[in-house]
Order: structure tokens, then sequence, then C-alpha cells
């Protein structure tokens, strides 16, 4: 499915009807008038523009979220791990979009026939991965809010690298068939070389099938159960929220709400036009196909470049981080911008009453900023989601008020510092 598929031109070929049944004498073959594509094409060379952009922006983005990943935080969090892999696989998608923009542009691969495959089966594995690494990171996220700490035995960093190394080799098996498939070659008509999906002397009933199994297996595996997990993970997560005591509540539900509007509006588009997509059709119906083809694909594209970006800075711990970064190469931003000292703090207990009871006693609520941890906005738990430790001075009486809990992934209870 690279810009140019069911681009080319080809003159198709039709036999004269004759007026005796019995006459096989050979009739001349006069060929039917080609359909012309170089409309719709002339709007795929205009928009693929854009990937250069895109490429260049992506370098700039997830380079800046792994600078600050390495800067600020952990790399052995399970969160850390999982946004690591969906930046890695954006940028191997990003990646093949300046050979398609070349393509486009020329109508012409240059690059030769390796550089073909190698292309085609980067642009496949990072458009597979991402697609399940951004539903991974919903569970993940599910997993976190919805059970609170009662996964945190399950839920290490030997999970986070199984399920990574699963996304990453149901991708490269999902490349097999492209890989297969995508080839380049010369269109004689034109002297024109392609590199598309072209079986050369493979048998038709085998590219049938192939043909039918991966498009069936993007349809399903990459876009409906992606879907259906977002979709669940983060009704789930509205409904948790609703129900516990947080200060932002409408603010956390708004954002769940655009974030699974945005990928249903940038992915949903693109598939519904491939399930629409018919071999047999007219030179006009295929011509109005490349124009819709050429929008939703770039929509696609647009949506798979800004999504690491945009679910790491949502979360207010990547934007203190990045306003950290600003103040320290430019000081005179420091009287303009307010940036948190204490960046590392996970949890802060706000709301709390002075006790001498039990050390033990639990705390009415808890603000959790999971920024660090995800993209949600903080989240105040209602109180039978967490033991809350009180924070014990032996100088003075115990008090509970401005405790720091920092959660570490393989302790068993979160630690308090006073």
């Amino acid at each position: 499915m690279f810009p140019l598929s069911q681009a080319i031109s080809t003159p198709t070929f039709k036999m004269e009807n004759t007026t005796d049944y019995y006459d096989y004498s050979v009739e001349p073959v006069t060929p039917a008038s080609p359909c012309s594509r170089d409309n719709d094409n002339f709007l795929g060379a205009q928009l693929s523009f854009i990937y250069y952009f895109m490429f260049l922006l992506s370098l700039y983005g997830n380079g800046l979220v792994l600078f600050i990943i390495y800067r600020f935080e952990k790399l052995t969090t399970v969160s850390n791990i999982l946004l690591l892999n969906l930046v890695f696989s954006s940028l191997i998608f990003m990646s093949s979009l300046p050979f398609l923009g070349v393509y486009m542009q020329l109508q012409n691969w240059i690059f030769g026939s390796v550089m073909c495959k190698l292309v085609g089966s980067v642009y496949y594995l990072g458009l597979y991965s991402s697609v399940l690494f951004l539903a991974l990171l919903t569970f993940d996220r599910h997993l976190t809010v919805v059970y609170s700490l009662g996964l945190r035995q399950v839920r290490n960093t030997n999970y986070a690298l199984v399920s990574c190394f699963v996304v990453w080799l149901v991708s490269g098996l999902a490349c097999i068939s492209p890989m297969i498939l995508q080839n380049a070659f010369v269109f004689r008509i034109s002297n024109t070389t392609y590199c598309e999906d072209h079986p050369f002397n493979l048998d038709p009933t085998f590219v049938y099938h192939l043909r039918t199994s991966t498009y069936y297996m993007q349809f399903f595996l990459f876009f409906i159960f992606p879907l259906v997990v977002i979709v669940y993970c983060y009704v789930r997560i509205a409904i948790t929220v609703m129900s516990s005591r947080i200060v932002i509540k409408v603010k956390t539900v708004r954002l769940i709400f655009i974030i699974v509007l945005l990928f249903f509006i940038c992915w949903a588009p693109y598939n519904i036009h491939l399930l629409m997509s018919s071999e047999n059709s007219s030179c006009e119906e295929m011509q109005r196909r490349g124009y819709v083809r050429h929008i939703t694909r770039n929509i696609a594209y647009f949506y798979f470049f800004i999504s690491p970006i945009f679910y790491t800075f949502v979360g207010r711990k990547f934007q203190n981080h990045f306003r950290q970064l600003l103040v320290r190469r430019f000081p005179k931003l420091k009287k303009h911008i307010s940036v948190s000292e204490n960046s590392r703090t996970n949890i802060s207990t706000k709301g709390t009453h002075a006790s001498t009871g039990n050390p033990n006693a639990r705390l009415n609520s808890a603000t959790v900023d999971f920024s660090s941890d995800t993209y949600l906005p903080p989240l105040t738990l209602p109180v039978h989601d967490r033991l809350q430790p009180t924070c014990i001075n032996h100088n003075a009486n115990r008090f509970p008020i401005q405790s720091k809990i920092v959660s570490g992934w393989y302790s068993n209870q979160p630690h308090t510092y006073c």
C-alpha cells in the first residue's frame, strides 16, 4: 500500500465481438482507453512535501522525548520502557517517509530493488508496531489507574520487556507478506520504475490468499483490535475518575475523550477506505478513491508522527522537565516560566489533618500525579484504593501532612520520606 498503489495507468484489452459463432479466425485486438491517474497522483505529489517536515520534526520531537527520559527519568520503569519503544517505532516509520516523498514527486523509484523491499519493510514495521504500542500503553494506563498499585508484582520490568517483545514479533511477522510482494519493476510502456505490490512469477492462488490475509490482518489486528482496547480501557479509566475524589475531574475526562477521538478520526478513515476499495471499479471511481486515499493516508501519517510527542507532553511531569530545559538553556525565561523544583515526586498528599493516632492510619485521599508514568493529569483516588502510610518525625509528634511517597517498581510498599 505504497503511495502509488493502484496508480499505474495500464491499458486493458478486449476482444471485438464476432457475428459468426463458428468463426474461429483471429480477430484484431484493440486496446481500451487507459485510465489516467495523473490528477490524483499530482495531489499525492503535492501532499508528499509534508513528509520531509514530518520526518525532521519527528527527529526533533522524539529526540527531545528520549533526552528528557534519559535526563530526568528512570529508563527501567514500565511506562518509560513502553514509551521508548513507541518512540523507536515512530522513528522507524518516519524514516521511510523521505523515500516515499521522492517516489511520489518523481513518479519513479530511483533507489533500486533492494531499497524497495527494505523501505517497504521499514514502513510496515513502524506502522504496525506504532498501533500496537499505542494500545499497549493504553492498557498499561488502565492497569495503573483502575487497579492502582494492586498489580505491582505483575506490572514489573519483565512484564514490560515481554510485552514489547511480543509487539515487535507480531509486527515483524506481519511484514513478511509486504516483504514478499513488494518489488521494483519497470513498466515498459512509459519506461518507468515502480516500487509496488508486484508478485512476478509467484503462484496466482498463493498471491490471492496472501493479499487477502494481509488485508484482513491489517483491518482486524491493527485497527479493530487496538480501537476496542483503547475504547474499553479509557471507558474504565473515565468511570474510575468520575467515581473518585478528583480536583480536575472534568479536565481528565475531556482529555480521555480527545485521545480516543483523535485515534478514531485519524486512523479510521484510511482503514474504511481500504475496506471499500474494489479492483473492479470504473475509471472515475478509481480516480475519486485515489483522492480519498491520499488524504486519509496523510491524516494517518500525521497521527503516528504526533502520537509519541502528544502522549508524552500532556503529562505535567514532562511539561515540567521541558520547562527546566528551557530555563537552563535560556535563564532569562525563568521570570516567565514556573518550574517545580521537586520534579521527582510522584504522589503528594493533600487535604489531610493532623493526627496523633496510629501511624498506619489511612489518609482521606491522595492526589496522584501520573504524569511521570503516564499522560493523564493528576487523579485523586479514593481512600480504599491505596494504603497511605503516615510520615513519622521522631523529633516531634506524629503527623501525616505533606508526606512524599515515592513508589518503586520493585518494592511491595511505597517508601515514605519526611
